[in-house]
């Protein structure tokens, strides 16, 4: 077992173009101020972060990590989340994601795909030369718009979109290792990464890779009904990374899983700030801290009521108090005997 490194925040949330929020400096001061002593950055935002740059310079990588660790700050990870989404998009979503990549590549899908694909291996140089372990990311979707079979599915069509995934994200996969990063795909719907299944699917495609890996938000889990508990029990050995973030579901006669398009306010599945909703965080923890999580607990806010600045602010304390200080001995070896082989014979009636 270990003890879990936390508390920490993802940025992107709470980036703007003002102040304590438009550059990484004042937002990493408003970030200690809370109590974090890590921050996850978004890799796509200029604001706080040059991604190439990163990957071209060890001196840069230096300086934004002095400039952290003079407010008592580590960087977490990078995400490319973003990124990520556009290394597999399905024609249906061309136009609705054509706004996550520059306005040079918009209408081009293939130009915003080898972008998105070259970002992704600026991230892998850049965690390197930041001394990272791990990366955030989204698999992109190829087949999620043929998610509920109606009209039913052609034969081979889930097959052929997951192949064609684990094409394009192989090489990807081979350059993180290469950097001695894993790679952590966020288990989300929208992806077609979305559940235990469909991770295993993929995971099968690229050869187990030992750099797939899982970015764990129960919130996913809550809004889906998967047993996010099990999940951990299933699938530690490749959860690499967490973010706090709570959910809620409340179905009614009107509303299920699906939402009936609703505002997320208005939706049966919500997500909230971490304590206004139903994950259970102190039995996540213990099942992380009993596995051994090698990451941060990183809070991620999102939430259709409350505020983010409360959301922040609350954030810290409440993954401080989650995060179980690993025990170094059993509880009970106050009583040890000893080993003895021949004593423990005797004890069983074998000699």
């Amino acid at each position: 077992m270990r003890t879990i490194k936390g508390p920490a925040i993802f940025l992107a949330q709470f980036a703007g173009d003002k102040a304590p929020f438009n550059n990484l400096k004042n937002i990493a001061s408003w970030t200690a101020k809370l109590g974090y002593k890590g921050v996850q950055i978004p890799s796509w935002d200029a604001r706080l972060f040059d991604l190439q740059r990163a990957a071209e310079s060890k001196s840069y990588c230096d300086e934004i990590r002095g400039m952290l660790a003079s407010h008592g700050l580590e960087i977490t990870e990078l995400s490319t989340h973003l990124q990520g989404q556009l290394v597999a998009v399905h024609p249906a979503y061309d136009l609705a994601f054509d706004g996550f990549t520059p306005e040079r590549f918009r209408g081009n899908p293939r130009a915003r795909q080898s972008w998105a694909v070259e970002q992704l291996l600026f991230a892998a140089k850049a965690s390197a030369n930041l001394g990272l372990t791990a990366h955030a990311t989204f698999s992109g979707a190829l087949a999620w718009p043929y998610l509920y079979p109606w009209p039913q599915r052609p034969a081979g069509l889930i097959e052929t979109a997951f192949e064609e995934l684990a094409a394009r994200w192989r090489p990807i996969l081979d350059v993180f290792d290469e950097a001695g990063v894993d790679l952590c795909f966020e288990i989300h719907p929208g992806e077609d990464l979305h559940d235990g299944v469909t991770f295993d699917m993929f995971l099968e495609r690229v050869g187990n890779h030992a750099r797939c890996n899982v970015l764990f938000d129960p919130s996913h889990f809550v809004l889906q009904q998967l047993a996010y508990l099990d999940f951990l029990d299933l699938y530690h050995d490749r959860v690499k990374m967490f973010h706090v973030k709570d959910a809620e579901f409340r179905p009614t006669g009107r509303q299920g899983v699906y939402g009936g398009y609703q505002p997320w306010v208005n939706r049966a599945g919500r997500f909230r700030s971490p304590g206004d909703g139903q994950v259970d965080f102190t039995a996540i923890f213990s099942k992380l801290t009993q596995y051994g999580f090698p990451g941060w607990a990183v809070l991620e806010w999102e939430c259709c009521i409350k505020s983010g600045e409360q959301g922040a602010a609350e954030g810290a304390p409440f993954i401080a108090r989650h995060i179980i200080q690993a025990v170094g001995s059993a509880f009970d070896d106050f009583a040890s005997s000893g080993t003895d082989r021949g004593a423990n014979r005797r004890i069983l009636g074998l000699v």
